[in-house]
């Protein structure tokens, strides 16, 4: 990727162009995308509901037996008790493993729903938007965050268990008597205070060690790939003494996170035993003034008991549950964009030309085309060279409908540029850089991507008009050899034979050709440009030429420098007038 791209990408200005959705707008998306399955999510509801009641019945009833046995009731009303408490015990676990399942087939068709809109406005998001964020917001939006949610999903269901719980205790204890729920919430000072402390620690320890573990995993790899040349300078006491030292930094910075941990472990158990105190004091307070039985305040102190675990993993998860709900809000954020708006249907021509007039572009506050005026008649192809930041790669991007221009106008044939969507902007203008992408799957439906209802023998005969039947033959089962990450990998040059072929089978008018023989090495690159030769039949081109050889062959040669077109004409006429392309000529050439 040129430096011109890269600036581009980079000069992001997210309040204008992806926004964050508030909270309020995140909740409304994500319980419209879940009531699409309105049965899901009452039974959800209605599970864990159940579950987080019968979690607490448990409790409520051997706080009866207790005091069945203080009154010295029978043995047929103790056994019915004990039946009873076995039957809401087995129930409960039956209604919390269904809650279970079912809030968790929920929050995962959800996250899938959104996921999928994210991605629709991804791939269909408006080139400005686009150049005003950068290409790397719109990613680290559909990549991390979608994964910090995805993450956090698989909590969703611990989580929605363990906050009804506390809720359901709650109910309960206003049930057995007010005071023992004042008594209960002495405890929640105690864990506001522990979770602020430990938050406010937490982050930067953790950064700090990861910043440290990475430190030790540098030097140790340095220090052996780097083996030979330190057993010759005899320098093996002065790497141990790094790796020892990166070594201690990275243990050090472990421990230190950890004591903050276990402090705030410790912390929690604190405040378990200062609110266990709390209502057993207040309980035999009550119990001798004869207000409550001993039973409720053994169905207190156990409802209190079973909050441990849930109460502990809402703290503990709390850090990522903020993490979780900022990462679902920039997800919210864009699929709220509005997609590209649909310019009314025109013909694609057959042969078309390509002029842009005027052509300014800035990145942020740097200008990198200065009034660029250049028209490509139908079936010409032009090649643009100059040296590196002239400006090549932002012209060709505008002319392809990449981005739009700061200034100026681009015209496909008698269609302003502007008024095309981006479906139609690629129906009539292909772009090839010398970066492309092998999507994984058969070659066969990689190919199909640019024309779906392509059979078989249309797919290899673009393959043969690029020249990549030799590999393509070669392959273990043809077109249906799986290719891509993971699968069989192609090579920088056959990538690009592919990414023509797929130019072959859109057969656009216009072709833009940014560099896309750069990445192939001397002998790649000739046959690259063999195949860029078949793929640029008929066509109206745009050649951005690393080879000078390329552009050589083009009927007219553009030269650019510092954002602006300083010489234009044939090759052989640039080369004997002396100035910028023949300097360049003569220094590739030697």
């Amino acid at each position: 990727m040129t430096a011109e791209l890269v600036a581009a990408q980079t000069e992001q200005s997210e309040d204008r162009a992806v926004p964050t959705a508030d909270a309020g707008r995140t909740w409304r998306v994500v319980g419209r995308i879940a009531w699409r399955q309105p049965w899901l999510v009452l039974s959800a509801i209605i599970s864990s509901l159940l579950a987080a009641g019968l979690s607490v019945m448990a409790p409520y009833l051997l706080g009866s037996v207790v005091d069945l046995v203080i009154d010295r009731g029978t043995v047929r009303q103790l056994l019915g008790l004990i039946a009873l408490v076995v039957l809401v015990a087995a129930a409960g676990a039956v209604a919390t493993r269904i809650s279970y399942a079912l809030v968790g087939r929920l929050g995962a068709d959800v996250l899938a729903e959104l996921r999928e809109q994210v991605m629709d406005r991804a791939l269909t998001v408006d080139a400005r938007v686009l150049e005003r964020a950068g290409t790397g917001e719109i990613t680290a939006r559909v990549t991390g965050d979608v994964a910090q949610v995805s993450e956090s999903t698989s909590q969703l269901v611990s989580l929605s268990a363990s906050l009804l719980t506390v809720l359901a205790t709650a109910v309960g204890f206003l049930t057995l008597d007010w005071r023992l729920a004042l008594a209960f919430l002495t405890v929640m000072p105690v864990y506001v205070l522990a979770l602020r402390w430990y938050l406010l620690r937490a982050p930067r320890l953790y950064a700090a060690e990861r910043v440290a573990v990475g430190r030790r995993g540098q030097t140790v790899l340095a220090s052996i790939s780097g083996a030979e040349t330190v057993h010759a300078y005899g320098t093996e006491s002065r790497h141990s003494d790094r790796v020892n030292a990166a070594s201690r930094g990275a243990i050090g910075a472990t421990l230190r996170a950890f004591r903050t941990l276990q402090t705030f472990m410790n912390t929690m158990n604190l405040a378990e035993a200062v609110g266990l105190g709390a209502l057993l004091l207040t309980g035999f307070l009550l119990v001798g003034r004869q207000d409550v039985t001993v039973g409720a305040v053994t169905a207190a102190a156990l409802m209190f008991h079973r909050l441990f675990g849930p109460l502990g993993f809402l703290l503990m998860t709390f850090d990522d549950v903020q993490a979780a709900g900022a990462a679902l809000a920039r997800l919210v954020g864009v699929a709220d964009l509005r997609p590209p708006q649909r310019q009314p249907e025109r013909p694609v021509p057959e042969r078309a030309t390509l002029s842009g007039a005027g052509i300014s572009h800035r990145y942020g506050d740097a200008d990198v085309l200065h009034g660029v005026d250049l028209t490509i008649a139908a079936g010409e192809r032009v090649a643009v060279v100059g040296a590196s930041g002239a400006g090549k790669t932002t012209v060709a991007a505008i002319l392809g409908g990449v981005f739009p221009a700061t200034a100026g106008a681009v015209m496909i044939a008698d269609d302003p540029i502007d008024r095309l969507d981006p479906e139609q902007i690629r129906r009539r203008v292909a772009l090839v850089s010398q970066e492309v992408h092998v999507f994984t799957g058969t070659l066969a439906d990689d190919l199909r991507l640019a024309a779906p209802d392509a059979d078989d023998d249309q797919l290899r005969d673009a393959l043969w008009t690029v020249g990549a039947r030799g590999w393509v033959d070669a392959l273990p089962q043809g077109l249906q050899t799986v290719v891509g990450e993971g699968a069989h990998r192609l090579t920088a040059a056959q990538a690009q034979q592919l990414a023509l072929a797929r130019v072959v089978l859109a057969d656009p008018p216009v072709l833009i050709l940014d560099e896309a023989t750069a990445e192939a090495g001397s002998a790649g690159a000739r046959a690259l440009e063999d195949s860029a030769r078949a793929a640029l039949e008929g066509r109206t081109a745009v050649v951005v030429a690393h080879r000078l050889s390329q552009a050589q062959e083009c009927d007219r040669i553009v030269v650019m420098d510092d954002g602006r077109v300083v010489e234009q004409g044939s090759h052989q006429e640039l080369v004997d007038r002396g100035g910028s392309y023949a300097r360049l000529w003569q220094a590739w050439h030697a």
